[in-house]
């Protein structure tokens, strides 16, 4: 009985330090510091929120650039035990958890590469990443895509290349990570070249 009190007071003091205190400091921390960020990194769009900047989206249409392949999935309405195919699901973010030896992965590659043409092609077009969201392409990935775009819109080739060349993000503090070109942001800057 001499050690229930201090052992319920410790309780219940560090349940309020690790389930108030800390939760609402951190919040805080992250709404006045890195607002943006703390709130998702919204792309806004007249107001209205489009999509993230850190979540890939499927653009299929031929006038859009494509981001890499998305791995993702979500249950099967029809048999809950097993999966479908859901590109881009938010919800289930994960790989493929093919290895390179799996024939699964060889033919998802093959027909990935046959859809895009002819030709070597970048290898994020071919290969999903491993979140299956990645919101980024390399720079050769969205070049190896303005002849179909150009094609779709009508526009000259030349310009999307300066679109894709004003897009790409260098590396993080000139160290971190390689050139990349946010899909979604790249689309935006497409659909206002049509004003």
């Amino acid at each position: 009985m001499a050690h229930l009190r201090p052992s319920l007071v410790l309780i219940a003091a560090f349940t309020l330090l690790t389930g108030l205190v800390y939760p609402l400091a951190i919040t805080a921390f992250g709404q006045l510091a890195l607002p943006v960020q703390a709130n998702g990194s919204l792309v806004m769009k007249g107001g209205v929120p489009v999509g993230s900047r850190l979540v890939g989206q499927a653009f299929a249409a031929p006038g859009y650039f494509h981001p890499r392949p998305s791995a993702t999935s979500a249950a099967d309405p029809a048999d809950p035990s097993k999966t479908i195919e859901a590109p881009y699901n938010a919800a289930n973010s994960s790989g493929s958890n093919l290895g390179p030896t799996a024939t699964a992965l060889s033919e998802a590659m093959a027909a990935r590469a046959a859809a895009l043409g002819s030709g070597p092609h970048p290898a994020d077009l071919v290969t999903a990443s491993a979140s299956g969201l990645d919101p980024h392409l390399s720079p050769a990935g969205a070049l190896a895509q303005v002849s179909r775009v150009a094609a779709a819109r009508g526009l000259p080739e030349e310009a999307l290349r300066a679109l894709v060349a004003a897009h790409v993000e260098g590396r993080e503090a000139g160290l971190l990570g390689e050139a990349r070109v946010n899909v979604l942001a790249l689309n935006l800057a497409l659909d206002a070249l049509r004003r």
